[in-house]
């Protein structure tokens, strides 16, 4: 439950530019901290840290446990002596650097030689050397994920990459030992986590220092072709083949005419039920050892799922499903409390309670206690704000500008209130919608508003337009530029950082 206001920014590190093309958590995620820290803000909220696929997004990940290898830091890897600075400058990309776009192919492929350096220097320190200490400890802190996503990395790259029912070489079960011929891949494996955490917690730390605790984010399903499916296929709705008998998405509604066909598995929550939903449990314990609160997504799905038989080409033949509801989240709350939560002492997370919400949905993030999320662009179309106004936001709860999945707030109120008199004169009650202010003009709003927490993409900080959208929900290909906005070294500003900590200070959100 959240009990004092406060406000944080919304960015990904990835979106942060460092000269390797692609954020990371390196010197300059420590100076967006500072940055923030300078603002008033007690919040960072990131998107989901774990290792992405094709078409980059961290919403389909081979895991759902481990972190993104290329958000290591070839520089804090060069301050522990396992890069040269030699080896700094061949991967370094200036010209992308000064880009608002992160090239994956390009980053991937010169920050992967890094690590591959990187892993043969820790490989080449003896044993009595503080990392290799430190690489041990590691391994035996994290074991109830890090040896299977070793495992099924390792045998990934020795199938080329292709999904794990495509396999024909080293095939195995989860529960059995690696095989011989696959060790150095393995401990490869085991490496790039040791060194995302290692290089996380250090961040961490800093942002704890300044008392800036991180938001995380746990999507509600998984990949197929993922570690999660791979070593615990009994949990999921799959035939004798591994196949998928009905995925997930959402039906039809106002944004999407033929819904949004997901492709997920989806659980046997029944089978998840029977061991206590031991996965689940597993999964928030280890996000809360790196983040202080979750953002659980699709809360929606939790009440009630929508289930669509596989093969559909769209979302449109679904049904909704009853999901384990509350006798997940009492599981998670005995987990993380003892006890099921009290207003007083509640599990460390927020309901992401958008799209079709139900009585019954508000009603199982009430008995928990769980703040859930207040989008001003959402508040607009289709129906009038005297049924949202923001200073009447019930207290526990986040107010957001936007998030990952919206337009900008500029790109917004340009496409969809400009375009509309009927709109801009409904906006008008709560706004001078002034354009080249409109986005702080909806900082404000979400700063005063009665929501405990208030949270805006840095985006909407710069006052930036579509062309800095992070995301569109059902676009995917080479032409759309998805997951991959970042801004350019100096957008950063001292004049914004102190207007957002006057705004800070006069909604009463400061520290």
């Amino acid at each position: 439950m959240l009990t004092e206001r406060a406000s944080g920014i919304l960015l990904h590190p990835t979106s942060i530019p460092t000269r390797y093309g692609i954020g990371d958590l390196g010197p300059r995620a420590f100076e967006f901290i500072d940055w923030l820290a300078g603002a008033g803000q007690r919040y960072w909220q990131v998107l989901p840290l774990c290792p992405t696929d094709a078409g980059d997004s961290p919403y389909q990940s081979p895991s759902s446990f481990a972190g993104n290898p290329l958000l290591i830091s070839p520089d804090l890897l060069a301050a522990d002596g396992l890069l040269t600075e030699s080896d700094l400058n061949t991967a370094a990309l200036p010209d992308i650097e000064s880009g608002p776009r992160v090239n994956y192919q390009l980053a991937r492929e010169k920050k992967t030689r890094l690590l591959e350096a990187a892993i043969i220097a820790m490989r080449a320190l003896p044993g009595s050397h503080p990392l290799q200490q430190e690489f041990a400890a590691f391994c035996g802190q994290h074991l109830v994920w890090l040896e299977n996503h070793a495992k099924f990395m390792a045998l990934r790259g020795a199938n080329q990459n292709r999904p794990w029912q495509l396999w024909t070489e080293f095939v195995t079960d989860p529960q059995l030992p690696i095989r011989p011929e696959l060790n150095d891949r393995f401990s490869a494996a085991l490496l790039l986590q040791f060194f995302f955490v290692r290089q996380w917690q250090q961040l961490r730390q800093h942002a704890k220092n300044y008392g800036i605790q991180i938001i995380g984010d746990i999507p509600i399903y998984v990949s197929h072709d993922s570690v999660d499916l791979w070593a615990n296929r009994v949990l999921f709705q799959l035939d004798e083949h591994g196949n998928s008998t009905h995925v997930a998405g959402v039906p039809p509604d106002y944004f999407a005419a033929t819904g949004q066909l997901w492709n997920n598995p989806l659980y046997d929550w029944a089978a998840m039920q029977h061991d206590g939903y031991r996965w689940w449990i597993q999964r928030l314990e280890t996000a809360l050892q790196f983040v202080d609160l979750v953002r659980l997504d699709h809360f929606r799905g939790f009440e009630a799922y929508w289930s669509v038989p596989a093969g559909e080409t769209t979302a449109i033949n679904g049904q909704w499903i009853p999901g384990p509801g509350a006798k997940l989240l009492s599981a998670l709350c005995r987990a993380q409390l003892g006890s099921i939560s009290t207003r007083e002492n509640t599990a460390p997370i927020i309901a992401e309670d958008l799209g079709m919400i139900t009585d019954a949905v508000h009603a199982l993030r009430n008995e928990f206690h769980l703040p859930g999320m207040k989008v001003l662009q959402f508040m607009l179309p289709g129906e009038a704000w005297d049924h949202h106004r923001p200073e009447a936001f019930e207290p526990n709860s986040v107010a957001y500008t936007g998030t990952h999945d919206n337009d900008t707030t500029l790109g917004w109120f340009r496409s969809h209130i400009l375009t509309r008199p009927d709109q801009l004169e409904r906006l008008k009650q709560y706004t001078r919608c002034e354009e080249a202010n409109i986005a702080w003009e909806f900082i404000e709003l979400a700063w005063r508003s009665g929501s405990n927490l208030a949270i805006t993409p840095v985006q909407d900080v710069l006052s930036l337009g579509s062309d800095a959208r992070m995301n569109t929900p059902g676009t995917c290909g080479p032409e759309i530029s998805n997951w991959c906005w970042k801004y350019v070294p100096g957008m950063l500003t001292t004049e914004s950082q102190q207007r957002l900590a006057a705004l800070t200070r006069d909604a009463g959100r400061a520290r």
